[in-house]
């Protein structure tokens, strides 16, 4: 039997374990961190179409208890409401989301291997052995690399693959608790101010979930990053909506513990996805940014196609193929990203025109359903895969 070395332990990782186990195939998963991903992250939204890959692996109950539903986006410039949105997601905490998935995968018999970060990895005359940084070895057919933006898989696969691209923007954000805002719950409310943009979440129950993307031209290093204190970030967010209407400047008094910065990327493209022993599945072959909002749901569909490829074709052709059913959807969901993130960060200029013509193309995307292509997106398990030209 097939037995695979799956390399991260977030989203893709699991879920490509549980889809590979419904393929008949053996995997274990080895986490970089010491503790799993409990903690790691703030909040996200799975979109429809993630949710009904989780539901080809009967996740969707699991994960559908999580979080809040998020049926339309509220998108808001000075106070007047540019255009209203269907969203068709679910907004869930990224860490309860992970521990969801990683138990589900340990409660179906799939081993988990905590503090195993990848070191390097080479063939071997039947398979495959990775390296890890504590000195560990393991060996397998076949090796996923699910481990994420900074993908060591990808390094090894292709020395000279591209770097990701750094898209201007910075996240912050936090969790405001005490303040009761006019809204319906669950809709994501995007705020274009004059010199940032803001997103929140009411949540039932008296809690605000909400994030800001302030522009920023130079990509500040992570040790730059972290020595930004979380006091500091409230003066700089303060600063940044003191003259812009909206919740902004309530719902930043209102948060006890702001989130550390990190840095918006994405991968306009990645030549080589896979070696013949070797395939990357989510972040760490087309990270998309945030603003798409179908990061987690790509990598949920990954596992489940790269499932099915294994399945029915052997490696390599199994990996070519997955490469071509999924290359040209997810290359267009990172430019469709890049595009809505460019309108977060616009001088007055280009803001003025952006409120002119916004409601115009918003009108005319509900009406023409021009992202039907995204959301309605589905994988039919029970096909064959069957060759792809």
């Amino acid at each position: 039997m097939t037995k695979i070395l799956i390399m991260g332990g977030g989203i893709a990782g699991p879920v490509t374990a549980m889809a590979l186990q419904r393929a008949g195939i053996d995997s274990v998963v080895y986490e970089a961190y010491g503790h799993g991903s409990d903690g790691v992250g703030a909040f996200l939204t799975l979109a429809e179409n993630g949710l009904a890959a989780l539901d080809v692996l009967d996740l969707a109950g699991a994960v559908g208890t999580l979080g809040i539903d998020t049926p339309a986006m509220k998108l808001v410039s000075r106070g007047r409401e540019l255009a209203r949105m269907p969203m068709r997601g679910r907004t869930v905490g990224r860490s309860e989301l992970y521990q969801t998935l990683r138990d589900e995968a340990v409660r179906r018999g799939i081993a988990v291997e905590y503090g195993k970060r990848l070191d390097t990895a080479e063939f071997t005359a039947t398979g495959v052995r990775a390296r890890f940084t504590d000195g560990a070895v393991a060996e397998a057919d076949l090796l996923v690399g699910a481990d994420g933006l900074r993908s060591r898989t990808r390094t090894v696969i292709d020395p000279h693959a591209p770097r990701p691209r750094h898209i201007g923007l910075l996240n912050t954000g936090g969790y405001a608790r005490g303040i009761d805002l006019p809204g319906e719950p669950g809709v994501a409310h995007f705020v274009f101010g004059r010199r940032c943009f803001f997103g929140y979440f009411i949540v039932p129950g008296g809690e605000v979930w909400w994030f800001a993307n302030p522009p920023s031209r130079h990509e500040p290093s992570r040790a730059e990053l972290l020595a930004v204190t979380p006091d500091e970030w409230r003066a700089r967010l303060v600063d940044l909506f003191r003259d812009d209407t909206g919740p902004m400047l309530d719902l930043i008094a209102a948060t006890d513990h702001i989130f550390p910065g990190w840095n918006t990327y994405d991968f306009p493209r990645v030549p080589t996805w896979h070696n013949d022993r070797m395939v990357l599945v989510g972040d760490a072959v087309h990270a998309t940014s945030p603003s798409s909002g179908q990061g987690a749901s790509l990598a949920i569909e990954d596992g489940v196609m790269l499932a099915r490829c294994l399945r029915d074709l052997p490696a390599p052709a199994a990996f070519d193929t997955f490469k071509r059913l999924r290359q040209q959807r997810v290359e267009r969901v990172v430019a469709q990203g890049k595009r809505s993130g460019d309108g977060k960060a616009q001088g007055r200029v280009g803001a003025a025109i952006r409120d002119l013509v916004l409601p115009v193309v918003a009108r005319r995307m509900v009406a023409t359903s021009a992202l039907d292509w995204m959301y309605d997106y589905r994988i039919d398990w029970e096909a064959p895969v069957g060759t792809v030209r």
